[in-house]
């Protein structure tokens, strides 16, 4: 359906065409040149830690080099957050390596660090101790990094910190992907910048990025002639895409600002309904992106629901969709361990996200408002 309202599409700043340009005209169309190397260091930048950035093709490229990095092979099992897009786990299948999932809590709808004990406790106990963690930052809300960081160093489990959703997002003043052994943000055409696809990998030493890029690379090794002694991956991103990243950083900060202006937008909407519940931060440590807001249906006497409300906006071309399928409970992984209750599931079905894309006009939003407001004071006919 070709929607006149999007859930978060892409948001041209006018200021990458300078740099594409640039790398057309100095032929460096590649995966390599400037471009890249500029906006690594812009990222590092943005961070505000001493981290090292690679540019990749994608996300999933980036969580398949760290679990590489972090020493993941066949037949390891990998610890991952349940609630999330499957992209967070599949690169444990490249490996070999089987997901073991855990459930959220409900504050933030990230891992629960008490079910994440209770699951590496258990692993050990039945003679296998996990080779890495993997926490998500679920549609930019920072995850509880303090009791999940203690937890990785108590039992010394690598952590990976897919940040794909939450770039510019916060925990206690430090930028979200900076906290694990290995940090992950992606550029695909929904997130909060672009670069049409791509990704990032955030590591701690030159060292790591140096093999990450290695590998992204195809894994030639120093010769005359094409030589390979490991695995080799073509995950680097291109000159031509890094150009986009470039001029999106430009405008970073103000269309995160757009976004958090949209989630204050649905908050002020669904206040006087007290059968809805907007997504946000549970306290001050917690500084959201707000990539998408999300609200979830409490029951109500009106018999008002997310599924009724996804039918209505699409009726009236406006893009929404279900939170993310918790992935103990997908086809692909239904297999595999789980720790936890309904905690996942019962936000999958009570939740939807609506429109935050950070090109929402305020005639967008009035649209938006009108429709949402007629569904929800509207009576069941019988």
């Amino acid at each position: 359906m070709n929607f006149k309202i999007k859930l978060s599409p892409p948001h041209m700043s006018g200021k990458e065409l300078k740099y594409i340009q640039e790398a057309i005209d100095t032929n460096w169309v590649a995966p390599v040149g400037d471009n890249i190397n500029f906006f690594e260091q812009d990222l590092e930048h943005y961070l505000g830690q001493e981290v090292h950035v690679t540019a990749l093709s994608s996300g999933t490229a980036a969580i398949h080099l760290a679990l590489i990095l972090a020493g993941v092979k066949k037949g390891d099992q990998v610890i991952c957050q349940s609630l999330t897009f499957a992209a967070s786990a599949f690169p444990i299948l490249y490996q070999g390596a089987t997901p073991i999932f855990v459930d959220s809590e409900k504050e933030t709808w990230n891992i629960d660090p008490v079910l994440l004990e209770e699951a590496i406790l258990d692993r050990i106990a039945k003679g296998k101790k996990p080779k890495a963690i993997i926490v998500v930052h679920i549609f930019g809300m920072p995850a509880k990094m303090d009791d999940i960081l203690a937890i990785s160093k108590k039992y010394n489990i690598p952590l990976i910190e897919d940040a794909a959703e939450a770039l510019g997002a916060e925990y206690k003043g430090q930028k979200c992907g900076t906290f694990g052994d290995f940090g992950i943000i992606s550029f695909n055409g929904n997130k909060i910048i672009t670069t049409s696809g791509g990704g990032a990998l955030i590591t701690k030493t030159k060292a790591q990025k140096e093999k990450a890029i290695y590998l992204a690379t195809q894994a030639k090794d120093k010769a005359l002639f094409y030589q390979h002694s490991e695995v080799g991956y073509n995950y680097r991103m291109s000159n031509i895409a890094a150009g986009i990243g470039r001029g999106q950083m430009q405008a970073l900060s103000s269309y995160m600002g757009k976004r958090r202006e949209n989630h204050r937008f649905y908050q002020e909407l669904f206040k006087p309904y007290r059968f809805i519940q907007v997504f946000s931060e549970p306290s001050l440590n917690f500084h959201s992106n707000h990539w998408l807001t999300c609200i979830q249906f409490l029951s109500n006497e009106k018999g008002k629901n997310g599924m009724d409300l996804l039918k209505v906006l699409k009726e009236h071309a406006i893009e929404s969709k279900p939170i993310w399928k918790p992935l103990y409970l997908q086809p692909i992984f239904n297999e595999y361990p789980f720790y936890g209750g309904c905690v996942a599931a019962s936000i999958f079905e009570k939740g939807i996200c609506l429109p935050s894309g950070s090109n929402l006009t305020k005639k967008d939003k009035e649209i938006v408002k009108e429709v949402v407001k007629t569904y929800l004071d509207e009576c069941h006919s019988e």
